[in-house]
């Protein structure tokens, strides 16, 4: 069998000698971006068999294939497989949530499940992922619309209603991890002693994320056997020390991070 390539995620049969510039004048002149292996490259070099190109051109829209081609040439197809397959459940999209799904989109987990019955209100502008023109909308519907301008392939599954004992399972049952978003700490610890008493699932929690001092102390923790804990577990918001928006940002993204870690463990 011959020996290919791949370029832009198409087999392209592979010569030996064959350079990346060769390549970038065979397939896509004008582009100004070359992605060599999953890494951004600017220097010509030769072309091995099963190596992955790809030719990007700085201000052309890509359409929703292409973006699929590009992501899985910047996070590898062995991680992209991984994820892509999954289903990563969150409970609540205010700061955390919002700025988490945002973190999974860009990622290419293949589907979301978002859950949360408020509407965006001006007052969340200061740490969630929203918008001036979206004040008013439920905030599933306007998170849903904002990932889909990062990435036309995610599957977003909308619950409009607050998350309780009653409704867990019927949201949450399809997800391999889940994500517990709350601001309000009685939700939290309701979910979380529901989902771990009910389900064999990792379960991503925050506590202790408020204010502005500190984040060097923010951090993942394992609590239980399928409980991760992200935060310094103490400072919680009161007057003067409200929830802003780099904090809840190093936050959400420890716990993409750790959900990803535990995605490609699986």
């Amino acid at each position: 069998m011959n020996a290919t390539i791949k370029v832009n995620e198409k087999p392209v049969p592979w010569k030996s000698g064959t350079t990346l510039f060769q390549l970038r004048r065979q397939f896509k002149p004008d582009a100004d971006i070359l992605v060599y292996n999953g890494f951004p490259v600017d220097d010509d070099r030769e072309i091995q068999a099963n190596d992955r190109v790809t030719f990007i051109r700085r201000g052309e829209a890509p359409d929703a294939d292409e973006i699929r081609n590009l992501m899985i040439s910047r996070h590898s197809p062995e991680v992209y497989d991984k994820i892509n397959k999954r289903t990563v459940g969150i409970a609540g999209v205010g700061g955390l949530g919002s700025s988490l799904a945002i973190a999974l989109a860009r990622l290419c987990i293949g589907r979301v499940i978002i859950a949360d019955f408020d509407v965006v209100e001006p007052s969340n502008l200061n740490r969630q992922q929203y918008f001036i023109d979206q004040i008013g909308m439920l905030k599933v519907d306007a998170l849903k619309e904002n990932l889909f301008r990062i990435n036309p392939n995610l599957v977003v599954d909308t619950h409009s209603e607050k998350v309780d004992r009653k409704n867990i399972i019927g949201i949450y049952r399809d997800c391999d991890v889940l994500a517990e978003c709350f601001d309000n700490p009685e939700s939290k610890s309701e979910f979380v002693e529901f989902a771990l008493r009910e389900w064999d699932k990792p379960v991503v929690a925050v506590s202790g994320i408020a204010g502005y001092r500190d984040a060097d102390k923010l951090r993942c923790r394992k609590a239980l056997r399928n409980l991760y804990m992200i935060g310094d577990g103490v400072t919680a918001a009161a007057p003067g020390s409200g929830l802003m928006a780099p904090k809840v940002g190093i936050a959400a993204h420890l716990q993409a991070n750790k959900i990803l870690e535990i995605l490609l463990d699986m």
